[in-house]
């Protein structure tokens, strides 16, 4: 179709007039379900009825969510106006279109006859798939039904055929928004279970290919619709992602309200209590109180609502395009005629491309490793299990003993080292329970919302995600089975009170000791729970040429083996959480990390402080020396060398990640490593001139120094300093929690130098919006009331 906007007079593309018409029909507070969508339908209808002039041979068609009578506050309009040769259709199709852009909707519009149509429809699935929706609204009612009657024959019969084509289509969008079930923002439209599949269910479901559209299914796809619904009243506009602040208001509107005090927990909730109601149930009176103060709703009850929704809907489709798959290629048969089984593992065969139990294990009494070792063949071969063999599973397999058998625990390690078949394994079993079966935390844990900017999946999919990217490191740890393993387990403390590393490692420890691993084992799970963000946390905020900082991790990891497994981990954490979690600069600092600990761990003798830069002792001063990552300063012995430097940095937009400041033979070095803040590298000539200009003291460079810095100040929540006592050598530790800002370090150092503190270190670690500014200060630990007056001097100058 040929997808057009048009402004109106007012210059409005919005939905304004769409939300009166559809405000008259529906009313403001009753727009959401399957009433108001359709309400919304009849009122579009009796509008488009009157801008149609009646013609013999023309019909007005919807299709998208008005054909299927499923329009969202404020959706598309998607027709077609269908003719049989008659004249003037163009100026008959002007008077429909414009008065639809004027009442200021966005219209995707088509002028075709039913050959034209169909003709389409045979070179672009997409467009077959939109003619399965349509339906007549107004005009020729015979034409339109030739329409959908022929074009419903044609996808019946060519499905099979042009599937394979979907499929491709399918899984590209699928790869540019990801898997809704996991994703902390997804989209409910375009994402992997969102609301497009369900359309290609019913699409499989029409050409009798399969009963892609169960009574699970068709619940999910209303609860999606219901959400689509809520958000576009929430947002104002239309909008398909559900970002992390429409959700607690998107919840509200749908009534999952946050829990009061004294509320039952839902997880305590009978089997059959209504959906709602296994969300969140109120306790009498806290509805009229909740109305009272405002709704205030549970936007991770919201997300873990659709996330369940949109695991049915990815799961219905798999098994859809699988019955096609089969369909297609027919099955393949042995001399006797029978389909051929390929046995894969013991207990498990393929069987049409899927894999299925042995005879000999569905008559024996089962054995309660049976669904990890179907797992882990899954996992290992890339098939899928069928989903009569999931069932089964679900049904009769025995629950595990405590400790776990040999075998059960050996077929855990190969589900988690497969690769790329863990994560579609372990989804199809977490979807019939057989994984809540094998370990109980997993119901606390799935689909858990994590409220960190840096994290795009949920925490049941992060945690299973680790354990793929872990699988990446097995040859260089000596426990690969222990790195897997605590892959799986690392932020099992999440969603409790309490920092999750501490929290987890006892969780953890009860979860390997279940497994059946020896005493010394299940201690090394707690401890790669309990340090498995050390790493990064001494890499990016301490001073790795301290010898303090050394020994202080050396002393906590204990060996090079829990030095290797945590380095592995800590990589395969960073790979799972997404792209803002590491960087070539966080790597190399965890790295330098690891082999300065391990020396120290090897030899009992802490490596030596990096020497200062040569060519900064040399030649005249000042001396700037430049490079892609780093810049370094050389000048005459001064106070406030560090701020100054700082400074020029940020008025060149440049972070600073790290800097180092010293004095060696009456010169002051500072060494800085930087990135570039928006991705473009300054003009080195301009910054290697502002540099030493400022640091002569050229009043025209500090005053422009001060207006950026005064103009950079950031808002947001309270920043905190903490105080660290026993963290260097010859220095006390100053924490700074912050939101980020340009500018920031110059303005404390600044503030620091001012107060008369000496900062000889400097380590910046980016939290997403904030930041974690660890500051060394040269001496020993201040007086209370000098602690006092250099904290007020730092929030001050935040």
């Amino acid at each position: 179709m040929t997808s057009s906007t048009r402004k109106n007079a007012s210059g409005h593309t919005g939905n304004g007039a769409a939300a009166l018409l559809v405000d008259e029909a529906v009313g403001v507070d009753g727009g959401i379900g399957a009433t108001a969508r359709a309400a919304r339908a009849d009122a579009y209808d009796r509008w488009l009825r009157g801008l149609l002039p009646r013609r013999p041979g023309v019909a007005l068609i919807a299709v998208g969510g008005l054909g299927r009578r499923q329009c969202a506050p404020h959706g598309d309009l998607d027709l077609v106006l269908l003719h049989a040769g008659v004249p003037g259709v163009d100026e008959l199709a002007a008077s429909v279109w414009y008065p639809v852009w004027d009442a200021g909707l966005r219209l995707d519009h088509s002028v075709r006859t039913v050959a034209e149509a169909l003709d389409v429809a045979q070179d672009d699935v997409k467009v077959a798939l939109g003619l399965l929706d349509a339906r007549l609204v107004a005009g020729d009612a015979a034409l339109a039904d030739t329409l959908v009657r022929t074009a419903a024959d044609h996808w019946r019969r060519t499905a099979v055929r042009q599937l394979p084509a979907l499929r491709e289509i399918t899984a590209a969008r699928w790869a540019a928004h990801g898997e809704l079930a996991f994703l902390l923002e997804g989209d409910l439209k375009e994402a992997a279970g969102g609301l497009r599949d369900v359309g290609i269910l019913r699409a499989v479901a029409t050409a009798g290919i399969t009963d892609a559209l169960r009574p699970a299914v068709r619940a999910a796809h209303l609860r999606l619709l219901d959400t689509r619904d809520a958000l576009h009243r929430q947002v104002g506009r239309r909008v398909d992602r559900l970002v992390a602040q429409e959700r607690d208001g998107v919840a509200a509107l749908l009534g999952l309200r946050q829990l009061p005090p004294g509320a039952a927990d839902p997880a305590q909730l009978p089997p059959g209590a209504s959906d709602a109601a296994q969300v969140r149930r109120l306790p009498p009176g806290a509805a009229e109180a909740s109305q009272r103060a405002g709704p205030v709703g549970d936007g991770d009850a919201l997300l873990r609502r659709v996330a369940g929704d949109a695991r049915t809907v990815s799961h219905a489709l798999d098994d859809a395009f699988r019955a096609a798959d089969r369909l297609r290629s027919g099955r393949r048969r042995g001399a006797d005629g029978r389909p051929l089984r390929r046995p894969v593992a013991r207990d498990v065969v393929e069987h049409d491309g899927e894999l299925v139990l042995a005879r000999t294990a569905i008559g024996a009494r089962p054995d309660p490793s049976l669904s990890l070792r179907v797992a882990a063949a899954a996992a290992v071969t890339r098939l899928p299990i069928a989903r009569a063999t999931c069932e089964w599973l679900a049904a009769y397999c025995p629950p595990l003993p405590a400790p776990w058998p040999a075998e059960a625990r050996a077929a855990l390690i190969t589900l988690l080292g497969a690769g790329p078949g863990l994560v579609p394994a372990w989804e199809t079993c977490d979807r019939y329970g057989l994984i809540e079966r094998w370990l109980p935390e997993w119901t606390r844990l799935r689909s858990l919302p994590q409220h960190n900017p840096v994290h795009r999946f949920t925490l049941d999919r992060h945690l299973v995600q680790t354990a793929y990217e872990a699988s990446r490191h097995t040859r260089e740890v000596d426990r690969p089975d222990l790195l897997l393993l605590g892959g799986l387990l690392h932020d099992v403390g999440k969603g409790l009170p309490g920092d999750h590393s501490t929290v987890g490692a006892p969780l953890a420890e009860a979860v390997a000791a279940r497994i059946g691993l020896p005493a010394p084992e299940v201690a090394l799970i707690g401890t790669l729970v309990r340090l498995h963000l050390l790493l990064p946390d001494v890499a990016t905020r301490r001073d790795l040429a301290d010898p303090v900082t050394i020994a202080g991790v050396a002393e906590r990891v204990g060996d090079p083996a829990t030095l290797d497994l945590l380095h592995a981990l800590v990589r395969a954490d960073a790979a799972a959480t997404g792209p803002a979690a590491w960087s070539q600069w966080k790597g190399r600092l965890v790295a330098e990390l690891v082999a300065r600990v391990r020396t120290a761990l090897d030899t009992g003798v802490l490596p030596a402080p990096p020497a200062p830069d040569p060519a900064l002792l040399a030649g005249p001063l000042p001396v700037v020396h430049l490079s892609a990552d780093r810049v370094a300063v050389a000048a005459a012995d001064r106070r406030g060398l560090l701020a100054t430097v700082a400074g020029c940095l940020a008025l060149h937009r440049l972070e600073v990640l790290s800097a180092d400041a010293s004095t060696v033979d009456g010169r002051a070095l500072v060494e800085c490593r930087v990135q570039p803040r928006y991705g473009l590298a300054p003009d080195p000539i301009a910054l290697g001139a502002d540099l030493r200009r400022a640091v002569n003291g050229d009043v025209s460079v500090i005053q422009r120094l001060r207006g950026r810095a005064l103009a950079a100040r950031a808002g947001g929540a309270a920043p905190r300093v903490v105080w660290h006592r026993e963290a260097a050598t010859d220095a006390v530790l100053l924490e700074l929690r912050a939101a980020d800002a340009a500018g920031l370090l110059y303005r404390v150092t600044c503030a620091l130098d001012e107060a008369g503190a000496q900062v000889r270190a400097a380590r910046i670690s980016t939290l997403g919006g904030d930041v974690v500014d660890a500051f060394y200060l040269v001496g020993g630990w201040p007086a209370e009331a000098d602690r006092a007056r250099l904290e007020a001097a730092v929030l001050a100058a935040v």
